[in-house]
């Protein structure tokens, strides 16, 4: 069963890419559907979000506007991004302009959600959980129970580090501190000269460690390829 569920995992991630470049792609083509034309007239496009409706559907104190507390509890991360003039609350006119952020509302932390739903196994499920709950509660160094923009930094960091360390275990051959070209494989050896910054002939650790916190998503796209 721990089989199934580790195969679900990247097929959930690509099938939550395609779908969202699915919606992208819609609403590059356009905001608005055709009506179905009158006989003698051209069809008017008509809105494809209708703002009005909406606020007519959730605005439970009626004075023509939504409060965060109307709006959905699936849409409100997307509050402040809605409320173009920060009055705090959200016009038929504010909806419409940015209908695109409710379509919008898929978030890392759905992958979460959706392993708790869709998993058929509910211990490799709970694993997996753990996992990822033992991940978050390192990055919390305070332990207040939250993860704050300094703590998720120093955790990529630690990461990025551990990162350029293994690249170095496994391409070091003669263990002298650097990596020559013959020694690179994959995308350090395809980037050898960007690298080797000094111009020595080598890549240093301080070298790689730099590149790879300038651009941290550098190493996680060439894992696996250094060694080959």
């Amino acid at each position: 069963m721990r089989r199934s569920l580790v195969l679900f995992l990247p097929v959930a991630a690509v099938l939550a890419m395609t779908l969202a470049a699915g919606e992208d792609a819609k609403r590059k083509e356009s905001t608005e559907k055709p009506a179905t034309a009158e006989k003698g007239k051209p069809g008017k496009a008509v809105p494809f979000f209708d703002a009005a409706d909406f606020v007519k559907e959730y605005d439970t104190n009626k004075d023509g506007f939504l409060s965060k507390d109307e709006l959905p509890e699936r849409f409100r991360h997307a509050f402040d991004k809605l409320d173009a003039n920060k009055d705090g609350k959200l016009s038929q006119e504010e909806l419409q302009k940015g209908f695109t952020h409710l379509q919008s509302h898929r978030r890392p932390s759905d992958f979460v959600l959706t392993l708790i739903q869709i998993s058929d196994c509910d211990e490799c499920c709970a694993e997996e959980l753990q996992m990822v709950f033992d991940i978050l509660h390192k990055l919390d160094k305070n332990k207040d129970g939250k993860i704050d923009a300094d703590e998720l930094k120093a955790g990529r960091e630690q990461l990025i580090t551990q990162r350029v360390d293994g690249i170095f275990k496994d391409l070091d051959r003669n263990k002298d501190g650097k990596i020559s070209s013959e020694e690179a494989r994959g995308h350090i050896k395809q980037h050898f000269n960007d690298l080797d910054r000094n111009k020595d002939g080598f890549i240093s650790r301080d070298e790689l460690l730099t590149a790879a916190m300038e651009k941290p998503g550098t190493l996680n796209k060439s894992k696996g390829k250094e060694e080959k």
